[in-house]
């Protein structure tokens, strides 16, 4: 089964990490229809958060063991993140996908998913272009910027696809989406985990929590759905027991899921991440075996 289409986000220069990641501008724009995908872009998430507070978090985080950004750790979250979007632990053999799913976002590509009607790919496109001002995929910026937020391909179509198969075979564009990805889903979903006192496994789950459902601050976005389970148990930080929070954050998310048509299988919850959370596999310890869409992965 290949991805369905992601939120992501605008990448700026970031003061601390998550409260550089951009959310809507408007309070109310994170509250989608069950199954939409909108860009956001404006305000921080940590926007009320001090520069003290800030640089508080960050003493935090340096003194915690690395945990999912550990090297072996990060290439196993990217082979877990593969096994549910594209069926496959060779996520690097995904640089080059290029698919319209027919979600309403046009077409989803990378590693990642970027899409071109969420504002993403727009976005990393640009960020590239100003590096490497003759890449392939230049020429399409003002097509791009055109049908950014619906699911069109006017002036995308018929090159596009090959000109985006072309520019993955370059290391540049290779390290251009690396980066957007960590930038937007990464980094951010690790470090907000640390803060919340969740170790490995709930990293994880936080990260591909933000590559599914986008880091929006409605009902189904990542923030959204970390609010709902705030409401319901405490994180680890608070005093609440990490198993407890993770597994309500699980109910929670699974329900979006099941809301959204692109989304309704849940595999990649019900018999990945929850039997890695009931084996009490807290440090996502390797070996691993999971299953996602009925088929068995296994990392050693």
């Amino acid at each position: 089964m290949k991805r369905a289409g992601l939120l992501l986000l605008v990448a700026v220069a970031p003061v601390a990490t998550v409260a550089a990641y951009l959310l809507s501008g408007d309070p109310d724009s994170g509250d989608v229809q069950a199954g939409e995908r909108a860009p956001a872009t404006g305000r921080s998430y940590e926007k009320d958060k001090s520069r003290t507070e800030i640089e508080s978090d960050e003493e935090l985080i340096a003194d915690l063991p690395p945990g999912l950004a550990a090297p072996a750790k990060k290439e196993l979250a990217q082979q877990l993140v593969a096994s549910a979007e594209n069926s496959t632990l060779n996520w690097r053999g995904q640089y080059g996908y290029i698919e319209d799913i027919a979600d309403g976002n046009g077409y989803t590509a990378g590693i990642i998913g970027f899409c071109t009607g969420t504002h993403d790919l727009l976005a990393l496109v640009e960020r590239y272009t100003k590096k490497h001002p003759d890449n392939g995929l230049a020429r399409y910026l003002p097509a791009l910027r055109e049908v950014d937020g619906s699911d069109s391909h006017e002036g995308l179509d018929p090159g596009f696809v090959k000109a985006w198969k072309a520019e993955a075979a370059k290391p540049a564009f290779r390290a251009a989406q690396d980066g957007a990805r960590d930038r937007l889903y990464f980094d951010p979903a690790v470090r907000l985990a640390k803060l919340d006192g969740l170790g490995t496994l709930g990293q994880f789950i936080y990260y591909d929590a933000m590559v599914l459902h986008g880091p929006g601050t409605g009902p189904h976005g990542f923030y959204g759905l970390r609010e709902a389970a705030l409401k319901e148990a405490d994180t680890p930080s608070q005093g609440g027991g990490e198993k407890a929070y993770l597994d309500i954050f699980l109910d929670i998310r699974r329900k979006a899921m099941k809301q959204e048509k692109a989304h309704r299988d849940t595999s990649r919850v019900d018999t990945a991440q929850r039997r890695f959370l009931y084996d009490g596999n807290l440090a996502l310890r390797t070996p691993l075996t999971w299953k996602v869409y009925g088929e068995t992965f296994k990392v050693p």
